[in-house]
């Protein structure tokens, strides 16, 4: 490898560090909160690298968020990558239905299971309580296509327009209760007797998911088995 391949590579090794330590620490403090020498050190950088690579903090939070997006079309695409395709040449109701649970057992797998996901729901908690350009980022590249996605896959499972309001409360709702289990991680241990949500507390959440899934398909019109 000749230098400028090593000091490329070192390049984008400090540019993801500082992103990771940022996600991290505005999630936990705040915007405001965190310096940037505080993310900096973390990363075990040079300051003057936030300026090099993004221009200053608010290019930091920008960068936050893209990785956000990023990350969670990934997890969607291997669930949902080829939906729009698939629903323009005609899936049928048992496919729309296996597609509804896989994206159930997903969510659950990511939201809940894996740590990474309390620093990204850290930050979007707080974009959420105070809108800046990367909550626009970040609905703009994960909650609207996936939420317009699933809203179709819910069209063909059960008959109802996909863009109709009990339509798109309905996937909130199925995606809230996900959410909530990672929001309220702490209160759910403690209650449940779990040490940790792991591969077996993750099957119970999904397991109980699918069931919250299954009576409301019931309970709609074209969704009886």
């Amino acid at each position: 490898m000749n230098e400028k391949a090593i000091s490329t590579s070192t390049a984008d090794q400090t540019r993801e560090a500082l992103v990771l330590s940022a996600l991290r620490l505005f999630g936990q403090k705040g915007f405001d909160g965190t310096s940037t020498r505080e993310v900096a050190a973390a990363a075990n950088a040079n300051i003057g690298s936030i300026a090099y690579h993004f221009g200053g903090k608010e290019g930091l939070r920008i960068a936050a968020a893209d990785y956000i997006v990023a990350t969670i079309q990934g997890i969607a695409g291997s669930v949902l990558g080829n939906i729009d395709q698939s629903l323009d040449t005609g899936m049928d109701r048992e496919i729309a239905l296996r597609q509804l649970a896989a994206a159930v057992e997903r969510m659950v797998g990511f939201l809940v299971a894996r740590p990474e996901a309390g620093e990204i729901v850290q930050f979007m908690l707080r974009e959420l309580a105070h809108p800046t350009e990367a909550l626009d980022r970040i609905y703009a590249g994960v909650f609207e296509p996936t939420h317009k996605r699933l809203c179709r896959i819910w069209e063909v499972a059960t008959g109802e327009p996909a863009e109709s309001p009990r339509t798109r409360i309905t996937i909130f709702t199925l995606i809230g209760q996900v959410v909530y289990f990672r929001i309220a991680r702490e209160p759910v241990m403690r209650r449940m007797g779990w040490s940790d949500i792991g591969p077996q507390e993750s099957a119970q959440i999904v397991d109980v998911v699918k069931s919250n899934l299954d009576a409301i398909l019931t309970a709609r019109k074209g969704g009886q088995s």
